[in-house]
């Protein structure tokens, strides 16, 4: 955790901001490791007498979260994993434990998300099948449709996995920079290229069959950037905090889409801007259907179409505080499982910008 991002972006308790127990900073309390300015290993404390939450730093990342034992509880696999065994091993320990262990689905997870970020700079990646890096086209296409300058930040990478779509934002944003996501095991990989300007990760071939990849990445603006373990409906930072943000394929993939876009044009400024994208690829395990943006409830005025009602919500009077900018309604996102699977979304990509003071919400 840079201290130069905890210091100035000032995170609140997400503990008491959920109970109703309002905005309470969070304090450095224990250093055990350190590296220069950046803290490998600590504690943060809320600063409520009522409250006195801690919030540990593991491995350079901060878990702020409002239920830290749940998350720990939820997240030990992640958090306790090794990443040092060699592939031979890595692969023994694959066939033991076999399809649908939590080992198995961790680098099945990480294998996609880590080609799509950053398999195109993979000198032996020879897939013809689709191109990598469709997070960082997308959020640069997001990104060209904003009419306003994007302003020297502080920015927010909401579900950033394991960090392209972070540094994107960097090259086109000033100042600090945060990824946040709920995955342990992504956001480790992301501060290894943070740190190393490298990656290693286990590309799946077929089944339980998996390769292992090294190579360079570029990490330009590394300096900027910082990853924390953050949850999307209960972002632990004060009003007004950021200039820019950006969400890809995130909104549906939350319990409350619509509290999150009010949160998203809380935390922004009067006039700061961001990148939406999202397929609308509903899941009743992430979303209760009564929550969804379309996708149900046909015979009403939409029809049950999602475009319509997102865009609802993006004007005034729309209860976000969010104002649509442009959008490309149809944007192809390709996300590769194995040699001969690929999954392909048309994801809705739209440029918002924040309510003025003048503004209704």
């Amino acid at each position: 955790m840079r201290l130069r991002h905890f210091e100035e972006l000032g995170p609140v308790c997400p503990r008491c901001r959920t109970g109703g127990l309002g905005d309470h900073p969070l304090l450095l309390a224990v250093v055990e490791r350190r590296s220069g300015d950046d803290i490998i290993e600590g504690i943060l404390h809320c600063t409520n007498a009522q409250c006195m939450q801690e919030f540990p730093v593991i491995d350079g990342i901060p878990i702020i979260v409002p239920d830290v034992a749940q998350y720990i509880n939820d997240f030990l696999w992640h958090i306790t994993a090794r990443d040092d065994l060699s592939a031979a091993l890595e692969t023994l320990l694959g066939d033991a434990a076999g399809p649908s262990s939590a080992f198995d689905s961790t680098r099945f997870h990480i294998s996609s998300y880590a080609h799509d970020h950053w398999g195109e700079f993979d000198p032996e990646e020879a897939s013809t099948a689709i191109k990598p890096g469709a997070v960082a086209r997308c959020l640069n296409a997001g990104l060209d449709l904003l009419t306003a300058p994007l302003g020297d930040g502080p920015a927010l990478d909401i579900g950033c996995s394991v960090g392209r779509s972070t540094f994107e934002l960097a090259g086109r944003v000033g100042g600090l920079v945060v990824g946040m996501d709920l995955n342990f095991s992504m956001l480790r990989l992301a501060r290894h290229i943070l740190t190393d300007g490298e990656i290693t990760y286990a590309r799946r071939r077929i089944g339980l069959v998996y390769d292992r990849r090294a190579f360079d990445v570029p990490n330009a603006g590394a300096e900027r950037i910082d990853f924390w373990v953050c949850n999307a409906m209960a972002l632990p930072f004060p009003a007004h905090r950021f200039g820019a943000l950006s969400a890809m394929n995130v909104l549906d993939c939350v319990p409350d889409p619509r509290a999150l876009l009010a949160a998203f044009g809380t935390i922004l400024r009067p006039g700061g801007v961001g990148v939406l994208a999202t397929p609308y690829d509903w899941s009743n395990q992430a979303t209760h259907p009564t929550g969804w943006i379309g996708g149900h409830s046909q015979r009403g005025i939409s029809r049950g179409a999602a475009e319509p009602q997102l865009r609802a919500l993006l004007r005034p009077q729309g209860g976000t505080g969010l104002r649509l900018v442009a959008e490309v309604a149809d944007f192809p996102w390709h996300v590769r499982m194995h040699d001969r699977s690929t999954v392909s979304y048309s994801t809705h990509l739209v440029a918002v910008r924040a309510a003025g003071d003048d503004e209704p919400a």
